[in-house]
């Protein structure tokens, strides 16, 4: 695969880091940026040439941003195949301009449900044409750029200036799979959300889990093995993993695992007095429940 020139760029994110530098060095390559709503702003704040989505779609946006980049002149522009005649001549004959770079993060679901919105702002912050764009742009990564992290802006502009003006396939290629990636673990937290609030089944017939490396570890089960921490992307997880370690060198899997094993034994005391509780290697080698810790340790 050769490298593939970005002719136009269509960027809408809802986390704007790193936005106006990467639009920055995209403009300096004479890339055609086109944009929705508060990144467009954004952009046209910083001096940049900009041109709204419903100048490239022939459609406004509209249903208080709800309906914005769903139209077959930006998918039909992301999912060309550009070497096909029968792609081409479409696009010709509705007047379908490729694009070449999408840059576009979601709208912060998993941290509209941890501040605790009610229902009706959370719903509202279920995207829907930007993970749309981003599957569309991420299947044609043959010849269209996906994006979806601001860390991976810094990579992007390199690319670009490596290339002078483009993108590898090789690094289409990794950008696609993190977006996929990206895009199974929000429809995995909405998932969560609707099946912790909305469906409270005990056992539902599907069950989505995503998470997210935090760290490597010192060693796994045994100190030749390697091993790392992953956790929940849900709102609701919560335990060892999601605590804060106060003092102490770094913790190994054995650390974690104990330390996880000896919380949920102590949960099921939740709503009694306090609970000591020791384990080795996961297993329960003493608890305690008394009026006070220091009883429960003494005992």
């Amino acid at each position: 695969m050769t490298d593939v020139k970005i002719a136009r760029a269509l960027l809408s994110v809802s986390d704007k880091t790193g936005l106006v530098e990467l639009g920055q060095a995209l403009a300096a390559h004479g890339v055609d940026l086109v944009s929705t709503g508060g990144t467009a702003k954004a952009l046209r704040d910083a001096g940049l040439p900009v041109r709204d989505i419903s100048d490239l779609t022939g459609f406004p946006e509209m249903m208080d941003g709800r309906v914005k980049t769903l139209h077959p002149k930006v998918h039909g522009g992301l999912l060309a195949v550009r070497d096909n005649p029968e792609h081409a001549a479409a696009m010709a004959e509705h007047d379908i301009g490729a694009i070449d770079l999408v840059v576009v993060n979601l709208y912060p679901f998993r941290e509209t449900v941890a501040k605790g919105a009610g229902r009706d702002e959370v719903i509202e912050n279920i995207d829907i044409g930007g993970p749309s764009m981003v599957r569309s742009a991420a299947k044609n990564h043959a010849y269209v750029t996906i994006v979806t992290d601001p860390a991976d802006y810094p990579a992007l502009i390199a690319e670009i200036e490596r290339t002078s003006g483009g993108t590898g396939f090789d690094f289409r290629r990794a950008m696609a799979a993190k977006a996929y990636a990206q895009t199974a673990a929000y429809d995995s937290a909405i998932s969560g959300w609707f099946a912790s609030v909305d469906v409270p089944e005990k056992f539902p017939a599907t069950r989505t889990i995503a998470s997210r490396l935090v760290t490597t570890l010192r060693y796994g089960e045994n100190p030749h093995q390697d091993a790392a921490l992953y956790v929940s992307d849900s709102p609701f997880a919560n335990g060892i993993a999601q605590a804060r370690q106060l003092q102490g060198k770094e913790l190994s899997y054995n650390n974690y695992n104990d330390a996880n094993a000896a919380l949920e034994l102590a949960g099921e005391f939740a709503g009694q007095d306090p609970t000591v509780v020791i384990v080795k290697h996961a297993n329960p080698c003493g608890v305690a429940t008394r009026p006070s810790l220091v009883d429960a340790w003494n005992e």
